[in-house]
C-alpha cells in the first residue's frame, strides 16, 4: 500500500534503507532460549508452598529442643564423677567445686549422707534422688553407696607449685603408675604422711579420674597433685630448688631406713610395679633406695612401697 513505508518483521534506523538491521537474527535466538527447568513449588517466592515451608522452618527454630536426657548427657562434656561416700563428703567439706548431687532414692541414712545432702544444700547444689539403676549408670559400674557428686574435671596443680607451702617439702613423683586405683591409694598415704603433693606425668600415667577419688578416701579434695610435661626435667628443677631426690627400686644402694637424705626438702621417686624406674628418671635420683622385703616375694606394690618410704622419711624428721 502507497504510503506505508513499513513491514512485518522488519527494522530500520534513520536515513537507513530497506533491510534489516544487522544483527537482529541474534535478538530473536535469545527470545527463544529456554529458562530451565521450572523449580519446584516450595522454591518458588511467589508460591503458597513456598511460603508455607518458610513458615515451618521459622516455627522449628523457635520451638525448644526436647527430648529426654539420658545418663550420658547428665555427664557428658567435661563434668566427672565423685563416688562414694566418704570421698563425696570430703570434696564438700573442702568446697570443691560441683554441678549437682545425685542420692540413691531409698538410702539407708547414715551420719555421713546427712552430712552430705546438708553441705551439697549449703553449697547450693543441685539434689536429685534417682534410683539405684541410674547410679549404676553414672558410676559406670564402679561402687558408689548411693552418692555422686558431678564435679568439673580436677584441677591439677604446677608442678612448681608443690615446692610451696608447708616445710621441710615433700613431694612423691610417680613414674609410669597407670592404675588410678594406686595412684589413689598413693594419694591417701601422701596426705596421711604430711607431703606436699604429687607429680605425674601428663602422658602415659594414670590421672586423677573417678576410681582414685574413690580409693583416696577423699586425699583428692585436700592434696594437689601436679602434672609434668616431662618428669625427667621436673626432677632436676626440685634438685636445683634444694630438694633431694631418692628412687625407690629393690636393687638399690642402700636400705632405705639408712638413707642420710630423708630429713631435709625431698622427692620420692616410685616407679611402675614390675617396670620399675625408667631409665633417665633413675639417672636424675641422689640415690636409689630399697626397702628389704622376704626373698620370697617377687616385689611390693608400687602404693604399698610410696607408702612405706613416706612413713620412714616422715620418721627422719624426729
Amino acid at each position: 500500500m502507497a504510503g506505508n513505508s513499513k513491514r512485518r518483521g522488519a527494522t530500520r534506523t534513520a536515513g537507513s534503507k530497506k533491510g534489516a538491521l544487522k544483527g537482529t537474527g541474534g535478538h530473536g535466538r535469545k527470545a527463544l532460549e529456554g529458562k530451565g527447568p521450572t523449580p519446584k513449588a516450595e522454591d518458588r517466592p511467589n508460591h503458597k508452598a513456598y511460603k508455607a515451608k518458610r513458615k515451618a522452618e521459622s516455627d522449628a527454630a523457635k520451638r525448644p529442643q526436647s527430648r529426654r536426657t539420658t545418663p550420658r548427657d547428665r555427664t557428658s562434656g567435661s563434668l566427672e564423677l565423685v563416688i562414694g561416700r566418704n570421698s563425696v563428703v570430703e570434696a564438700l567439706r573442702m568446697g570443691m567445686a560441683a554441678e549437682r548431687l545425685s542420692v540413691f532414692n531409698r538410702i539407708d541414712s547414715d551420719d555421713r549422707v546427712t552430712e552430705i545432702v546438708s553441705l551439697a544444700v549449703e553449697h547450693g547444689l543441685e539434689v536429685r534422688e534417682v534410683t539405684k539403676a541410674t547410679l549404676d549408670t553414672l558410676a559406670g559400674g564402679s561402687p558408689h553407696q548411693g552418692v555422686a557428686l558431678e564435679v568439673p574435671p580436677y584441677a591439677y596443680a604446677d608442678p612448681e607449685d608443690l615446692l610451696e607451702g608447708r616445710a621441710p617439702v615433700r613431694i612423691v613423683a610417680l613414674d609410669g603408675i597407670q592404675d588410678p586405683r594406686n595412684l589413689g591409694a598413693i594419694m591417701r598415704s601422701a596426705a596421711a604422711f604430711g607431703a606436699t603433693g604429687i607429680v605425674i606425668p601428663e602422658r602415659r600415667a594414670a590421672g586423677v579420674t573417678v576410681a582414685a577419688w574413690k580409693v583416696s578416701a577423699g586425699a583428692a579434695a585436700r592434696l594437689p597433685v601436679a602434672r609434668a610435661t616431662n618428669l625427667t626435667r621436673t626432677i632436676e628443677a626440685y634438685k636445683k630448688a634444694g630438694c633431694f631426690v631418692v628412687g625407690l627400686d629393690a636393687g638399690g644402694e642402700v636400705e632405705i631406713a639408712q638413707s642420710q637424705l630423708l630429713d631435709g626438702p625431698l622427692v620420692i621417686v616410685t616407679g611402675a610395679e614390675g617396670g620399675g624406674l625408667s631409665r633417665l628418671v633413675r639417672e636424675a635420683c641422689d640415690q636409689i633406695v630399697s626397702i628389704p622385703i622376704a626373698a620370697d616375694t617377687e616385689s611390693l606394690n608400687a602404693s604399698v612401697a610410696a607408702s612405706i618410704a613416706l612413713y620412714e622419711a616422715r620418721k627422719a624428721l624426729g
